[in-house]
C-alpha cells in the first residue's frame, strides 16, 4: 500500500539574506521539516540515521537543508555526475503533477552533485548545464561513539525552479511537486536506504515516482 505523505512548504523571504548562515538560520526558524525515517529494506539492509530536511522556497529557488546524525563517513566522489550514492549521500527527486520525466538530485557529503531528467531508472539526461546554478554549502563534525568515529553532517541546498523544470516566468507558489527526499550510501561502512515517503519494493530503488509524496507550495 502506498501511503502518501504531504508537506506544506512555506513562501520564505530567503534571497534577502545576505549569508549562508543567515540563510540557513531562518530555515532552521521557519522552513517545514520532514524526517527521512523509512527504512523500507530492514532485512537486507537496516540500519537507520537520524535524518531530517527542512525545505523552503521564494518562487524562484527551492531551498533544501539536510542533516545526518552519525554516519560512518564515506567520501570518495569528487566530481559532479560521479557516483555520488555510493558516498554518504541526500537525495531529492522530484515531479511536476501532470508530468512523466522526473529529476533527481543527489549530492554526496563534499557537496559533488548529479542531476538527470528521466523517465525511469537509467533512462534520462543529466542536466548539465543547470549544476552551476545549483548551490551547495556543507558542514562536517566528526566526534566518536565509544570507539568508533561517526560524524554528524550538514547539506543546503539552492535549486533553481529551472531546474525543476518550471519555465522563467512561472512562480513556484501554489505549485503542487511530487517528491521524495532520501538518504542512501550504497558503499559505506552501513550500507542504507532511507527514504521520507515509504517504498514498497523487493529490492532498493528510489526511482519509482508511484512512491513520491506530495509538496504544496505555499
Amino acid at each position: 500500500m502506498n501511503i502518501q505523505k504531504t508537506l506544506q512548504v512555506p513562501h520564505l523571504d530567503i534571497s534577502s539574506r545576505e549569508t549562508t548562515f543567515d540563510r540557513i538560520k531562518l530555515m532552521l526558524d521557519a522552513a517545514a521539516v520532514a524526517d527521512i525515517d523509512q527504512v523500507n529494506w530492514k532485512e537486507g539492509f537496516p540500519k537507520f540515521l537520524p535524518v531530517k530536511v527542512r525545505i523552503a522556497h521564494d518562487g524562484s529557488r527551492l531551498y533544501l537543508y539536510f542533516t545526518v546524525t552519525g554516519e560512518q563517513l564515506r567520501a570518495a566522489n569528487t566530481q559532479d555526475f560521479g557516483s555520488v550514492w555510493e558516498d554518504s549521500c541526500v537525495e531529492f527527486f522530484m515531479r511536476r503533477e501532470g508530468e512523466k520525466m522526473y529529476r533527481n538530485f543527489e549530492c554526496n557529503v563534499l557537496g559533488v552533485m548529479l542531476s538527470r531528467k528521466q523517465e525511469a531508472r537509467g533512462q534520462g539526461v543529466s542536466q548539465t548545464d543547470q549544476m552551476p546554478a545549483i548551490f551547495r554549502h556543507g558542514t562536517v563534525a566528526h566526534r566518536y561513539e565509544g570507539d568508533k568515529q561517526v560524524t554528524d553532517w550538514t547539506m543546503y541546498l539552492e535549486i533553481p525552479k529551472q531546474a525543476m523544470g518550471f519555465a522563467d516566468p512561472e512562480s513556484l507558489a501554489g505549485q503542487r511537486v511530487r517528491a521524495n527526499f532520501y538518504k542512501c550510501g550504497d558503499k559505506t561502512p552501513e550500507t542504507h536506504f532511507l527514504s521520507w515517503n515509504p517504498i514498497d519494493t523487493p529490492e532498493p530503488n528510489f526511482h519509482l515516482p508511484e512512491f513520491f509524496g506530495l509538496l504544496e507550495l505555499e
